[in-house]
């Protein structure tokens, strides 16, 4: 990498809490065979241990189980207005996706 001046026209890049998303954060909801269903978290663009303490956040938040399946948050039953207003609480911006 070079040590020159790296130029950005986004406004809000590098301002302090800031978190730098290139896209929205993808929220879902599917509905399986068995049970009442799994909210989806996608394209968060995060640290792994990072992750780890978000997914950790959302759980003890929502008051449900959750884990972190290829790179996406999934978390048991429909809380999509929660996680929605959790994540836009946070500064991200989130992206409803199907139903």
């Amino acid at each position: 990498m070079s040590d020159g001046v790296v130029y950005s026209t986004d406004p809000d890049w590098g301002k302090p809490g800031t978190p730098r998303q290139p896209e929205p954060v993808r929220l879902s909801f599917r509905r399986g065979a068995k049970g009442s269903g799994v909210t989806r978290v996608e394209r968060l663009v995060l640290h792994p241990t990072h992750k780890d303490r978000l997914l950790a956040q959302l759980k003890k938040h929502l008051g449900c189980g959750g884990t972190l399946k290829d790179g996406a948050f999934e978390f048991q039953g429909d809380h999509r207005d929660r996680v929605e207003r959790f994540l836009t609480d946070g500064g991200w911006k989130v992206k409803r996706v199907g139903g």
